[in-house]
């Protein structure tokens, strides 16, 4: 790709001058973003990295090394200027050679731009399990799963990207306690008539009731004991009523999956563990990892010393099963099903614990595949209420941003005329869900704000959309038909440099990402190439410049669509083409 043929014609010369292998060069090679006001730069090579890199201790002066390098070096057919910064050599590219190879590039790789840069030929690709999103069975889907869903939904995407098998796992909270309530509170709150009508609106209620009942009457939690006991030993009847609760859920929510673009290859839960949870009881008792605390209950001790200073619990004192119990059976029934290389859960930070203990005790048990687990974090949403008030149910959070983004299409005088305005509404207002989600980082709590979100002017869902949308009308409008031969001399100007150099920094966005699994670094740098396109928009027009000129700009605005789509699909965002 481009940037990496830059990369390598930068290293091939300092390699001669400096006898190193062009590989140990590479990576200290970076593009200029074009916020910095270094406008004769497009790459920068960190010369105090090379040092660390190439000679012993102590290091010479950082400063001194970059002038000496610079002066050893010299201009060619891709290197038109050589200059020093602050420990750094500047390269500015021939500008000709810059237009050319970014459109033609981005041309020839489609969705592929930035995942064949050199900076992942070390990258190991393997199999990779993202367990996300996980409501619980029987009860709506909760906005607080929106989050996991949506980043989930992102690392599967971005793993898939980078040439990895991915296998994307949905775990039902479907087991434990809330079932031996829910069991005991429809027999006592339930009406069949109901369940039909509306099964999981019907079947929340009935917790509500049950859970405020159970606190009133020790007999109800007694009783749910009770169910729950009869479910894991297997009473056909409790099962029954399990089943269908389950059924009716899954049914729920693949509609709303489907609303948010998401998709998985397996719909699993704890359910299936229920019975292999004592074949994980017996090797860690074979172990001698499994103690009785003095309540009664299972335990292994987690402490460096051995005094139960740190423990994990997995058996209640009644002889039933944990979630952390049905993890860890999980954990050891996916190795053997699927060899994964990592495995990712992506889960709220209230976990934390739960993760590191699992892990834990996956180590403890010899299992050295443990390493490969992942937990991904994230902080909680505040104050995110529609209309009608505070919001439990995620369908009222895409039904309000969907009518609010009609609402704002209809009084925009912009507002192009739509097919199926419903759809158009839908998608940009997910948009700006995901945006403003998206936009910090993954573990931070942040306060949610619908005019924020829903601006289009702003660093938000909504201006990406309206910027993809606007850059496809102009290729329409255009004709959109094949473009001829590009003559890179009519792309000189700032504006359209500046687009350039931005794309070329596309991969190592990308690399950061892949990395520490942060959305927030391609949702940055796609708001910027909107900026820049939208400046570019009106400073270079297409209508009424010179064919060649005109031709030149399609170009450069059809790659930047490109990049800008490609990007928002990364995030699990369908562009739209009009709005």
């Amino acid at each position: 790709m481009a940037a990496c043929q830059f990369r390598r014609a930068i290293a091939a010369q300092v390699s001669r001058v400096l006898d190193r292998p062009e590989d140990q060069l590479i990576k200290s090679i970076s593009a200029v973003p074009v916020y910095k006001k270094q406008p004769s730069a497009d790459f920068q090579l960190f010369v105090s990295s090379v040092i660390e890199r190439g000679q012993d201790y102590p290091r010479p002066d950082t400063q001194a090394e970059t002038q000496k390098l610079a002066d050893k070096l010299r201009p060619d057919a891709v290197v038109s200027e050589i200059s020093t910064g602050a420990g750094t050599v500047n390269f500015k590219i021939n500008r000709e050679l810059l237009a050319k190879e970014v459109v033609q590039q981005v041309s020839n790789d489609g969705p592929e731009y930035g995942f064949k840069s050199e900076l992942f030929s070390g990258l190991a690709k393997g199999k990779t399990l993202v367990e996300f999103s996980s409501p619980n069975v029987a009860k709506r889907f909760h906005v607080g799963h929106l989050r996991s869903t949506i980043i989930g939904n992102f690392i599967a995407n971005l793993k898939e990207a980078l040439g990895h098998q991915v296998t994307r796992l949905n775990y039902l909270g479907d087991w434990g306690m809330q079932f031996g309530l829910l069991g005991v509170g429809f027999q006592c709150f339930g009406h069949e008539e109901k369940l039909r009508a509306n099964p999981l609106q019907h079947l929340f209620q009935v917790y509500v009731q049950v859970n405020k009942a159970s606190d009133e009457d020790e007999n109800i939690q007694k009783a749910a004991h009770e169910f729950m006991r009869k479910l894991e030993a297997g009473d056909m009847e409790a099962l029954g009523i399990w089943q269908r609760f389950r059924d009716f859920s899954i049914e729920e929510y693949i509609r709303i999956y489907e609303r948010l673009g998401v998709h998985f290859d397996e719909f699993s839960g704890e359910s299936f563990y229920r019975e292999k949870f004592q074949d994980v009881l017996k090797l860690l008792k074979d172990n001698g990892l499994l103690q009785t605390s003095v309540k009664g209950t299972g335990v292994v001790d987690l402490s460096e010393k051995g005094d139960l200073s740190s423990i994990a619990t997995l058996v209640r004192s009644d002889g039933t099963s944990l979630y952390i119990t049905r993890d860890l059976a999980a954990a050891i029934d996916r190795k053997t099903k699927y060899d994964f290389d990592t495995m990712i859960y992506v889960t709220d930070k209230s976990q934390e614990t739960h993760f590191r203990h699992l892990f834990h005790v996956l180590q403890l048990m010899g299992f050295d595949w443990a390493e490969g687990c992942q937990h991904v974090p994230f902080g909680l949403v505040k104050g995110m209420k529609t209309r009608k008030g505070d919001v439990v149910f995620l369908e009222d959070v895409l039904d309000e941003a969907r009518s609010r983004m009609l609402h704002n299409m209809s009084a925009a005088k912009t507002t192009k005329e739509l097919e199926d305005p419903d759809d158009t509404a839908e998608k940009v207002g997910l948009a700006a869900l995901i945006v403003q989600d998206f936009k910090g980082p993954l573990l931070s709590d942040y306060q949610f704000n619908w005019d924020q979100a829903l601006q289009n002017r702003g660093d938000t869902g909504v201006f990406l959309q309206y910027s993809h949308s606007r850059l496809c009308s102009l290729d329409q409008m255009s004709g959109s038909g094949v473009l001829k031969s590009l003559n890179p001399a009519c792309l000189l100007e700032p504006q359209a440099i500046c687009i350039l150099q931005h794309l070329l920094r596309y991969d190592e966005v990308i690399k950061k990402s892949s990395e520490d699994l942060q959305p927030k670094h391609i949702v940055n740098y796609l708001l910027v190439l909107s900026h820049l396109a939208a400046v570019a928009h009106k400073t270079l027009p297409v209508k009424g410049s010179a064919p060649e000129v005109a031709e030149a700009r399609l170009h450069l605005f059809r790659t930047a669509c490109s990049v800008l789509g490609n990007g928002m699909r990364l995030l699990g965002i369908t562009p739209v083409s009009k709005m």
